[in-house]
């Protein structure tokens, strides 16, 4: 008795247009992707019913693309964007300046990482003497675990610094963030995939957004060394209040925006005493 065939595979045009009816922006992009990665009509099609049901492209697929490497992502961990490159290249440019003045590869750690990517984007580019990164969820700890061998870097499970070994403490030469800093009453405007499918720890920054970036600042001075930067994402909007932290916590403040990656950071530096 004959094998039933098996289903044809979709034309890019026909993906193209189940994506864009479901109000993917960049649906030639994304059909594109599916279509290259999926092994086969049947994955194929379990990927786009998936993609049009919200779920974020990266998990559908497995990983991000971000600073020019491939960053591994498991469903429920936080997707890095774009946006967030700049954290990366202002990383980068302080620790390339501290190299060329004579300076050798520090201690990195990079705060609330999710799938680890601004890590590992980091330590790819720069040497680094020790790579460390922390999450308090389980599952994007896990994720960064599997990218973060790439570079030997080391996991920790845990809220913020409390993650990290002790014996860091006034020793880290870079800390590189991003933390949640969405307001808790925007959260519903967001995207569905980024609200349905992405833990809300990971975007919820309280009343103002900043309540993260509270802590983390504040304790920044205790773990970084005497020349140590503090490299934060935040918004446009929130910038001047990320920057008014650092000044409290004794903290100089730099704010840099890229308009090409739609994004901002503050840079922190200890006050020379």
């Amino acid at each position: 008795m004959p094998r039933p065939a098996s289903p044809a595979r979709p034309l890019f045009a026909e993906v193209v247009d189940l994506l864009r009816a479901s109000g993917c922006v960049f649906a030639e992009e994304e059909a594109q992707l599916l279509l290259s990665e999926a092994a086969g009509s049947e994955e194929l099609a379990a990927w786009i019913d998936r993609r049009v049901s919200g779920e974020p492209l990266e998990c559908i697929v497995g990983w991000a693309g971000f600073s020019g490497l491939r960053i591994a992502i498991d469903p429920g961990v936080f997707v890095p964007r774009r946006r967030t490159e700049l954290v990366v290249s202002e990383a980068v440019a302080l620790l390339r300046e501290d190299l060329a003045v004579g300076g050798r590869p520090g201690i990195v750690v990079d705060l609330c990482c999710g799938s680890g990517a601004v890590g590992v984007a980091v330590a790819s580019q720069v040497p680094v003497r020790e790579l460390h990164a922390a999450d308090i969820d389980s599952a994007a700890v896990q994720c960064a675990r599997r990218n973060l061998a790439a570079v030997a870097g080391q996991v920790h499970q845990g809220d913020l610094y409390a993650a990290l070994p002790s014996r860091l403490r006034g020793q880290v030469q870079l800390i590189v963030v991003n933390a949640p800093y969405v307001p808790t009453d925007v959260l519903p405007t967001m995207p569905l995939e980024a609200r349905i499918h992405e833990p809300r720890s990971s975007l919820d920054g309280g009343p103002d957004g900043l309540d993260l970036h509270r802590r983390i600042i504040g304790d920044a001075p205790t773990w970084l060394d005497l020349t140590g930067r503090l490299v934060i994402e935040t918004s446009e909007r929130q910038a001047a209040g990320t920057a008014a932290i650092m000044g409290a916590a004794g903290l100089s403040a730099q704010i840099v925006y890229s308009e090409e990656l739609d994004g901002t950071v503050v840079v922190g530096a200890p006050r020379l005493k």
